[in-house]
């Protein structure tokens, strides 16, 4: 190659490679079959567990029916199958269980998630109701340390007033000259 080095060319060969490489996996995994899921009415009159190993599946033990969930709708209509006979996921719970211990669930975590936030609120204000009492009496310590030296330097003032004769009978008369 003019104008490269030994080892740019070698690393262009080597990323060339690579991409090689990658598009032939790439291929292969694209022409390799992926195998087809069962339809669920094939393993009608089965048992319930064979047909709840495919999740797509749900079993209607009034029926023996094994078929594809509806997932159009949240829950199977009773058209389907009565929820009280519907299965889906494990065998032993049924939807009507199922939808009540959700419920039930939801409502215990909703409630606990208010009380906390209520807890987490009343405690903040008992926090400040707190803190504002410890505030008033820094405030009414420091109103009274002032009013003290207001005081102290008010007779301090008089003190010299006085020794200069300057003192008055009436701080708000008129200073005269004589």
């Amino acid at each position: 190659m003019v104008g490269f080095s030994t080892s740019s060319s070698s690393a262009i060969a080597l990323f060339f490679n690579i991409c090689v490489i990658i598009v032939i996996i790439a291929a292969a995994e694209a022409q390799t079959p992926t195998p087809a899921a069962d339809p669920c009415s094939l393993k009608s009159n089965s048992s319930c567990n064979e047909c709840l190993q495919n999740v797509a599946c749900l079993w209607c033990s009034s029926t023996q029916q094994c078929i594809d969930y509806p997932v159009k709708n949240i829950l199977p209509p009773s058209s389907v199958c009565p929820l009280s006979d519907a299965r889906w996921g494990v065998c032993w719970v049924n939807f009507q269980i199922l939808i009540i211990t959700m419920s039930v669930l939801a409502g215990v975590i909703i409630i606990a998630i208010l009380i906390c936030c209520f807890c987490c609120c009343k405690c903040e204000r008992i926090g400040n109701k707190r803190e504002d009492a410890q505030v008033e009496r820094q405030t009414r310590a420091r109103k009274a340390r002032q009013k003290a030296r207001k005081t102290e330097i008010q007779l301090r003032h008089d003190e010299i007033r006085q020794k200069y004769g300057i003192a008055k009978e009436n701080p708000y008369a008129r200073m005269d000259d004589h």
